[in-house]
This record gives structure tokens, sequence and C-alpha cells, in this order.
């Protein structure tokens, strides 16, 4: 009986997913801003690509390992590909739509804060794409970990961390705000990977250290953990 309970669990783990390696193979892949579309107007840049990335589509495509169909579930409310169906905005189209594949853990590795955010999509979508569609105003309640409380953080399994903003300087120009400005994976280890703007790639980098520079910039108010399913 016993050897045969080892090879059970031998077996099991050779079929669990390895999300240690999670977006592992895109390491070194170009930033590029907002590079997924639809193929078509507004936005005509492809469904997939794995070259190059922003922080968002970075996340995205290594949650879907790469495969379309996977990716569009991701990307689009109920996985119907649409300018305006697209999970535009992390705070109350993304968790909410993916929260069969996302959990908010937030609250199990820290003393947290609130961050109250209103997203008017409807305004958004006039003021930078002029397309009208109608969208009520959501305000959702963030619960973040300020980076006052914020401690080195060991986890046994991948997270995906967002990063929380206060006060959001373009408000009026693009008419809604906004509270996640940037996401990434942390990793075993405290590592962060993600897709980062400053460096142009995707990379590794110790999550701690990145953190602590990004609250140098008080509007920087700290992080949100999400489970991966």
């Amino acid at each position: 009986m016993k050897r045969w309970l080892t090879l059970i669990f031998i077996l099991s783990g050779c079929m669990a997913p390895d999300y240690n390696n999670i977006g592992q193979k895109y390491l070194g892949a170009t930033y590029l801003d907002n590079p997924l579309g639809e193929e078509l107007p507004p936005d005509t840049d492809p469904l997939i690509r794995t070259d190059a990335f922003d922080c968002t589509t970075f996340v995205e495509t290594a949650l879907a390992d790469g495969d379309v169909e996977k990716l569009t579930k991701i990307r689009y409310k109920d996985g119907k590909v649409g300018f305006v169906n697209r999970n535009h905005f992390i705070e109350t189209d993304w968790l909410i739509n993916n929260s069969d594949i996302v959990a908010d853990v937030t609250t199990e590795y820290g003393d947290v804060a609130t961050r109250t955010v209103t997203i008017d999509k409807q305004n958004w979508m006039h003021h930078v794409y002029n397309i009208d569609a109608e969208f009520e105003p959501q305000t959702v309640l963030l619960k973040y970990i300020p980076y006052d409380n914020l401690r080195q953080i060991d986890v046994s399994e991948p997270l995906i961390v967002l990063f929380i903003a206060g006060n959001f300087e373009k408000r009026d120009i693009i008419g809604t705000d906004l509270a996640v400005r940037h996401m990434g994976f942390l990793l075993p280890g405290g590592v962060l990977r993600h897709a980062s703007s400053q460096y142009g790639r995707v990379l590794d980098v110790d999550f701690y250290e990145y953190a602590m520079q990004r609250a140098k910039n008080k509007n920087n108010i700290g992080i949100m953990l999400v489970k991966i399913k």
C-alpha cells in the first residue's frame, strides 16, 4: 500500500502545473504599450502576440499560457470579443469577470487600508475613443496593504500583485479615475516578474526593493495580492 501511495504522489506531482515558471518563457520580450486588440477599429492590434507585452497583457498571456482561446476568455466579458466588451479596467472589469480563476487575498498578507475608486467607463470611452456606450459608473472599495505596512512576503505559489495609486492626475483628461497602475507576478523567493516600461522588457526583479522604490512617490500607496485558482 505504501508503494502505491508513493507512486500516486509522484504521478500527481508530474501532472500538477508548475506555476513557479509562469511567464518564464516570455522573459526578455519587449515592453510595448497596449499591444493587443480586436484586429478591428478602434483597436486593430492582434488578439494575441508573444513577442511584446505591457504589464496587463503579460499577466493575461502568461495565465493563458499563450493559448488564444484562454486569453480571449480572460480579456473579454463572457469571452465575447469586442472593444466595448473588453475587460478594460482591473478594478471593476477584470477582477470581477475573472472571479472563476482569480481571488483577492490581500487581507491574508498584512494590515490593509481602503481606496475608493469610481470607474466611469462610459465617460472614458467617449473622451478617449469617441465611442458612445451605456455604462453606469461603478464604485468599488479596494483593500490594499499600504507600503508603510509592507514587509517581505513569503509565498509558496505565485500571486498576481497589483500596485495601487491614490489620486489619478489624468482623471479629467480621460474621463475616469484609476487605482491599479501596474501589475505582475509575485513568485516564491520574493521575485517580481513583470513587463517593465522602465527597462523596456519582461524581467525578474526583487519584489520588496521594487515596492520600496515605488513607495518613494507619495501617490503610490500600496499593493493588492490576487490568488490564481
